[in-house]
């Protein structure tokens, strides 16, 4: 058999050999190896201006005005006699009007452009200028502050335009353009990657404003100045996958990552505006947090995902607590498909019109539930799937304290109780606290006194305005009413071990909400 093979081998050796020479001598394999830095960049190079030349047409220069006001009487008018301030306020001068300038990129080829809100919202004259330095009177069609997406029209005709892409094809690592105006700038090309995607507004305190503000960002590291925003982030093959939004600095200047809202969020948003003249918004009806380690824990997940349920919008009829979800819930599938965090819920939900129903999945102690909600149309301002709850500072809208009830001292656990560990001080509830809270029965238990700045309670509860009303886990619910029912109900409780608890908020009109706690090792 061998001899047999020998030629068989000797001819596929010959042929292979034979290739790689033909290949060298049609320049095929020059740069294949560590060399081959130098050609590659050429081929980026050449396909970033390809890109420009594309995009940047669709373009649009964005300046904006705020109407003037006038400026305020000098000090001491207030004791000028009576009647005469109006003498006097004839002669004040009216301030300049405000200006701002952004960007945008035409969608339709009769003069749609899509933009920021931020950079039109409170805007009362909005002149756009093209390329070719042609300028346009623009008026605003409408915005929504909940995805920082507006539109505005020109009046124009065979205008060019942008091509939308796919957003949810695009990989962390892929190059990407970013096109605007930034500081005074017209139409400036910078070229980055996709450094992140799926940011909320957890990954980036103190940038997004507003308790239901949709966040499920594009990170990038392409350059992006003030003038930027509301410009495209465009993919190599020349397609808008988000507009550009926001910077993370401390000085108010690029300094490493750019923030884009993905391109099929905007497009619903801008559907919904230009037919509607506003956002119709669905809603699940309930206030959601990103998924901690003790969340997960006392779910029974595998992995730290999903969204945490805390409780539902405070007016009444939430669709999603009519379909059976209850506070403490965690949302793992929506519409047949994964739900990792917030914003991914979020994006599935605004992908539905009002009144449709999606199909749920949670992990509730251990158990997975399905449920079918028949979504709601927003009604209570920007709110949009749900918000991140925000804790009250300490003693805000609190009622005063009062001192503990007779025969029922505060409690100091000791080092050992799993109170301690939790970080928690609880008094005894009292009549007074509780008519001056409103609270029902219900929501009556142990009213939270302190808690450890450095203990797992610190960040979630709030010392003097919450209420704990029941302990949910681990196991079988206990309500408690005193504090001697809390030790109880804890009793049994290791380190290691999460607790879930029932919590009352006294200081705003969200009402209950479930918190998760680790009790450390």
């Amino acid at each position: 058999m061998r001899p047999a093979r020998f030629p068989f081998a000797l001819a596929v050796l010959m042929a292979f050999v034979g290739g790689v020479l033909f290949a060298s001598a049609l320049d095929w394999t020059r740069h294949a190896g560590a060399q081959g830095g130098s050609a590659t960049q050429r081929d980026i190079s050449g396909g970033f201006a390809t890109i420009a030349e594309r995009v940047t047409p669709a373009v649009v220069s964005i300046q904006t005005e705020i109407r003037a006001r006038r400026r305020a009487l000098p000090p001491g008018h207030g004791r000028l006699p009576p009647g005469f301030e109006d003498y006097f306020r004839q002669f004040q001068q009216p301030d300049e009007p405000e200006r701002a300038d952004g960007s945008g990129f035409l969608v339709s080829r009769d003069g749609y452009i899509l933009t920021n809100n931020h950079v039109v919202g409170d805007a009362e004259r909005v002149t756009v200028t093209l390329t070719d330095h042609r300028a346009f009177k623009a008026r605003v069609v409408g915005g929504d502050p909940s995805t920082d997406v507006a539109v505005i029209k020109i009046d124009g005709a065979n205008l060019p335009t942008a091509v939308f892409g796919d957003d949810s094809t695009a990989r962390v690592g892929d190059w990407v353009v970013a096109v605007g105006n930034p500081l005074g700038l017209d139409f400036t090309v910078t070229a980055g990657i996709v450094s992140a995607k799926g940011r909320s507004r957890a990954d980036l305190p103190g940038l997004i404003g507003g308790t239901y503000s949709i966040t499920d960002f594009i990170q990038t590291d392409a350059a992006i100045n003030p003038g930027n925003s509301g410009g495209p982030l465009v993919n190599t093959r020349g397609e808008v996958i988000g507009i550009n939004s926001a910077i993370a600095s401390r000085t108010g200047f690029f300094s490493g990552y750019g923030f884009a809202i993905p391109i099929s969020l905007a497009r619903s948003v801008m559907d919904d505006l230009v037919k509607h003249g506003r956002v119709r918004a669905p809603v699940l009806g309930v206030a959601i947090d990103e998924v901690a380690p003790a969340d997960a824990q006392v779910a029974g997940l595998p992995r730290i995902a999903g969204v945490l349920v805390r409780g539902f919008s405070p007016a009444e009829g939430s669709p999603a607590e009519k379909a059976g979800l209850e506070a403490g819930d965690v949302i793992v599938a929506a519409d047949g498909r994964p739900v990792d965090r917030v914003s991914t819920l979020q994006r599935i939900v605004r992908g539905h019109e009002p009144h449709e129903t999606v199909a749920v999945e949670v992990m509730r102690y251990g158990q997975r539930k399905s449920f079918r909600v028949q979504l709601a149309e927003r009604t209570d301002g920007p709110g949009q799937v749900g918000a991140v709850p925000v804790r009250p500072s300490p003693g805000e809208g609190a009622p005063a304290a009062d001192a503990p009830a007779a025969g029922d001292p505060a409690v100091h656990p000791a080092s050992d109780d799993p109170l301690a560990a939790l970080g928690l001080v609880v008094d005894p509830m009292d009549a007074t606290f509780a008519r001056a809270a409103g609270l029902r029965a219900a929501d009556q238990g142990v009213r939270v006194r302190d808690v450890t700045r450095s203990g797992p309670a610190a960040a979630l509860i709030s010392p003097g305005t919450d209420v704990i009303t029941d302990v949910l886990a681990p196991g079988p619910r206990h309500h408690v009413s005193t504090v001697a029912a809390l030790g109880e109900a804890l009793a049994g409780v290791r380190p290691g071990a999460a607790v879930s608890l029932r919590v009352y908020g006294t200081a705003t009109p969200a009402g209950p909400r479930v918190v998760n706690l680790r009790v450390p090792e």
